[in-house]
């Protein structure tokens, strides 16, 4: 699909990381941008500076999102792109062992329910809501395209750490209701694609000591660094502009297979 000016979109997670990215990219391309992000401070800023808005949204929220739809839908027309980057990381074994008492711990079932809700449940309502807007629309081009929709999954979807058990199921579910959802969506006309990024420079690394960003870099076979943000964005781009990308989900991780560890 043809990227025109005025054409809305819809990026969660928009305010900070690969989404804030995307969204710049996409805004410079003459798209209009919603920013999806419960960080409103930083969220109002990036807006501003793209000259799009944003909307104050929870995605595991039904009113919350409908709300957030209306707005942007109101401001900027239906949307005709969807990037799903909105999501949570924690890190927490299966059992755990208390180091001075030696007591074992199970998993809190309430934190794993959370991740697999933001991330996994949140997404998946975030496609649906946003297909049903744009399935009652016009087609786009001659293909009769009438929306792009791309996910944020994750390499550890396949290759999960150590401590990783929640993060690496909802991103795992992300990866899996990729190719359903483009069946489902044929047609509709809606393309749907699950990026799956490794090791990527996001807000998470700002706090860690340089040396440390620069091992974990080290770490990816080539290029030997951290992604950059516009890489993510870049990758999301070609998505929308090639018509035979569908129901595909795509690592973006430099080569790296990630160590139990």
């Amino acid at each position: 699909m043809e990227i025109k000016a005025g054409m809305a979109a819809i990026v969660t997670g928009g305010a900070s990381g690969l989404g804030e990215a995307t969204a710049r990219r996409l805004a410079s391309q003459g798209m209009k941008v919603a920013l999806f992000d419960m960080n409103a401070e930083r969220g109002e800023k990036v807006a501003e500076e793209i000259g799009g808005i944003f909307c104050s949204v929870d995605v595991t929220d039904e009113a919350s999102v409908d709300a957030a739809l209306a707005k942007a839908r109101e401001a900027h027309g239906q949307e005709a792109v969807l990037v799903n980057c909105a999501g949570i990381v924690v890190g927490k074994k299966t059992v755990s062992r208390d180091r001075e008492t030696g007591e074992t711990k199970a998993h809190d079932l309430s934190l794993f329910a959370k991740v697999i809700n933001v991330n996994l449940i949140g997404t998946f309502h975030m496609i649906a809501k946003s297909a049903a807007g744009m399935a009652s629309g016009e087609a786009l081009d001659d293909n009769g395209t009438k929306g792009v929709i791309i996910n944020t999954s994750s390499i550890a979807a396949t290759d999960g750490q150590m401590g990783q058990v929640a993060y690496s199921a909802s991103k795992g579910g992300v990866l899996g209701l990729t190719l359903p959802i483009a069946r489902d969506l044929a047609k509709e006309g809606i393309r749907i694609c699950t990026i799956m990024p490794g090791l990527f420079h996001t807000p998470m690394f700002d706090s860690l000591p340089q040396d440390v960003v620069d091992s974990l870099g080290a770490k990816t076979p080539f290029p030997p660094r951290l992604g950059k943000g516009d890489e993510y964005a870049q990758l999301a781009q070609h998505i929308i502009e090639n018509d035979m990308l569908n129901g595909e989900a795509i690592r973006l991780d430099g080569a790296i297979r990630l160590e139990p560890k």
